[in-house]
């Protein structure tokens, strides 16, 4: 069963950052991501979402394969890659996967002007090891699908590093070495 986290950020670069470190954690097998969004709130208000990955790549690359094989039965591999290229990135684009547009676009008008969120749709995941490394960015949780104890770790290890942050801050601030 995959589960839903929203976590937003102050600027889309930290959202970024998150985001490439949870494709590293994917990498290492301690994470297997769905989808994976940034939603960013620019400066004049408007709404941008950067998808992680393209549905109509994917489906060109399917297409491709396809067109080629019933290519072949007609002794036209070429054509029948083009057109099942075609086809497969129309079809990709037609197509809308992973975590609900509406739910971001809402989300994003809630933002602060530059701000970010990253939301994740998460279908498997060492949660130790992913707070560890993900906790020192910070943020706030601001939604998730998961149980009672696993929203309060992940709020908690988000939490605590801003709270530091938030310390250094302010310790800065008053001429106190952080």
């Amino acid at each position: 069963m995959s589960y839903l986290v929203a976590v937003t950020y102050p600027d889309p670069q930290t959202a970024q950052t998150v985001l490439g470190k949870l494709f590293e954690l994917q990498k290492g097998k301690l994470i297997t991501l769905e989808d994976a969004v940034v939603v960013e709130r620019k400066a004049d208000g408007k709404v941008k979402l950067r998808q992680s990955g393209s549905n109509t790549a994917i489906g060109a690359t399917g297409g491709v394969l396809w067109g080629g094989l019933i290519g072949l039965l007609f002794f036209a591999p070429l054509l029948g890659m083009a057109v099942g290229a075609a086809a497969g990135a129309a079809s990709g684009a037609l197509t809308d996967t992973g975590v609900d547009d509406k739910f971001m676009k809402q989300l994003g008008t809630e933002l602060q002007p530059g701000g970010a969120a990253l939301v994740v749709l998460v279908r498997d995941a060492t949660q130790d090891k992913i707070l560890d490394r993900l906790g020192q960015y910070g943020g706030k949780l601001v939604h998730t699908s998961l149980d009672n104890e696993a929203e309060e770790n992940l709020r908690n290890a988000i939490e605590s590093r801003q709270n530091e942050v938030n310390a250094q801050a302010g310790g800065q601030a008053s001429g106190q070495p952080a």
